[in-house]
Formats: structure tokens, sequence, C-alpha cells
């Protein structure tokens, strides 16, 4: 069990990390609405759960992969609730393999840790190295639950600007399939 704040509509008083400073700076350039809360450090998406009740709305998972020559990046996006299955993923991309990408690189390349890996990472992809995916079943959501690429805070945003405008606005246009 993890403690769960209150939830809040402003950005934190002090930023923990670059991208989290980055994500909200962006929000607010964007005048686009969250709400937010702060917690124990969670990792898991079972440590989710809390915040998921807190913020009425689904985390969703967020995963760094890439090939086996750690050539071809990959950001997707799923339902907390469903299994990864890498085959599965594979198969939908048409390619021959994928795994996760090394923490190292998850760090340098989208400025976050492992458990606190976020969409809003692509912002610090200047060189389109990484390319966004999104499982179809997020979409059936209303809101759009994610890290603000830290441990301890997580944040409800519109489903719908987060697939439709965000991508575009980040110059990472998303390939949606379905898994």
């Amino acid at each position: 069990m993890i403690n769960v704040s209150e939830v809040m509509k402003t950005a934190p008083a002090e930023f923990k990390t670059p991208l989290q400073q980055l994500v909200y700076t962006t929000l607010e350039q964007l005048d686009i609405g969250f709400e937010r809360v702060e917690n124990d450090e969670a990792i898991t998406m079972e440590d989710c759960i809390q915040i998921n009740e807190r913020l009425q709305m689904k985390t969703v998972k967020t995963l760094f992969l890439c090939n086996r020559q750690q050539t071809n990046f990959y950001l997707f996006v799923t339902t907390a609730d469903k299994p990864f299955v890498t085959k599965d993923l594979s198969s939908a991309l048409g390619i021959s393999r994928v795994s996760f990408a090394p923490a190292d690189l998850l760090l340098s390349m989208l400025g976050t840790a492992v458990g606190a890996t976020t969409i809003f990472g692509v912002l610090l992809d200047t060189e389109n190295k990484v390319q966004l995916v999104i499982d179809s079943d997020v979409l059936k959501e209303e809101w759009y639950g994610c890290s603000d690429g830290t441990t301890t805070s997580y944040m409800k945003i519109d489903t719908q600007w987060v697939v439709n405008s965000f991508p575009e606005y980040a110059r990472h246009p998303a390939k949606i399939i379905q898994i």
C-alpha cells in the first residue's frame, strides 16, 4: 500500500527532473488541463491501483523497447491490465523481435528511469529515434493516466488530446495498433 495525496490541478512547486519540468511547462504553454497526485514511489502496475482510485482513471502501461541490435526504439503504450507479449507486438509492427531497451538508454534518450516511463519522454527525443506506438485499446478510455516522468507523481489528462494532438506537437506521429 502506498500513500497518495489529494488531487491537485497545479504543477509541483519543485521539479525533480528536467523531464518533469518539461511536462508541466508544455501543458501550461498549450493550456492543457490536468489533475495529478503525489505518491510514494510507484514502480509496478499494482502500485498504481490506489493512484487510479484517487484520480478516477486507469494508468496506462508504457514500455521502452528496442530491436536486438538496439538500432530501432519503440515507446509502446497499452492498457495496464493487458499482458505484454513481445511476439504479439513484434507481429503487429512487422519486425522480427523486440525486447526491453536497457535502462541507461531509457534515461539518456527519454529522460526517465525504469518505472517512470511516460509518453512525454518523446519531447526529449529531438532526433526522432523513438517510434511512438499506441495500443488501440488505450483509446477506449476517456482519461489517460500516466507518470509525469517520475515515480512519485502521476497525472490524468484527456485521452483524445494525448493520442491525437500530443504526438503531432512532439513531432512523433503515433502508430496505432491492435494487439
